[in-house]
């Protein structure tokens, strides 16, 4: 699957520092710290890229992108922004939305090319007006809820991810997240005013 990047530098034993420690001593290039962070949480980034993207392939060369990235950026982490995980999970998922969009405009580019002659059969403008009046609309409602409901929305609805994995990420029980989860939909429904 994917190759650490220096075999040698593995953790020393009896040592078990955390990601955000780790992810503190990659920004001053630490090789061997590196080489701990990847061992902790490649798993959970080549899920994450593997949920996204399908394709296995696909996954590992995002994977290998992300950690490359944040081998590259470790410095602009910022650990009162969040776990240094989910500051991973967070490169990832941009990743490999940017390989799907990227694998999408070149099918649309195929799409049109092979179709440019035919006739719409919709206005594709009033489609996207509406599209654009709409994730307004949920952006402004977004706003309405607290910043823990904002919180658990995110990360289930807009980045897919399950209660537990949303649970894990803000360290808290997955019951608090349903909750979190069901109160933030019902204050959405009635600020989108959308019916039961």
């Amino acid at each position: 699957m994917l190759a650490v990047m220096d075999p040698d530098a593995g953790a020393l034993p009896g040592t078990q520092d955390s990601n955000e420690q780790l992810l503190a001593r990659v920004a001053t290039g630490d090789k061997r710290a590196f080489a701990q962070l990847y061992d902790a949480t490649s798993s959970r980034l080549f899920g994450l890229a593997r949920r996204l993207l399908v394709d296995p392939a696909q996954a590992e060369e995002v994977t290998q992108e992300v950690y490359l990235e944040i081998w590259q950026t470790a410095t602009r982490y910022e650990p009162t922004r969040g776990t240094a995980l989910a500051w991973m999970l967070t490169v990832t998922h941009r990743r490999a939305v940017d390989r799907i969009r990227a694998s999408q405009a070149s099918r649309d580019r195929d799409l049109k090319v092979g179709i440019r002659d035919q006739e719409r059969e919709y206005d594709s403008v009033a489609e996207t007006v509406e599209i654009t009046v709409e994730t307004r609309r949920v952006q402004a409602a977004l706003t309405k809820l607290t910043e823990l409901q904002r919180q658990a929305v995110t990360l289930a609805y807009f980045r897919g991810l399950s209660h537990s994995e949303v649970a894990q990420l803000l360290h808290v029980p997955v019951g608090t997240v349903k909750t979190r989860l069901r109160d933030g939909m019902i204050r959405l429904r009635d600020e989108l005013g959308v019916g039961t």
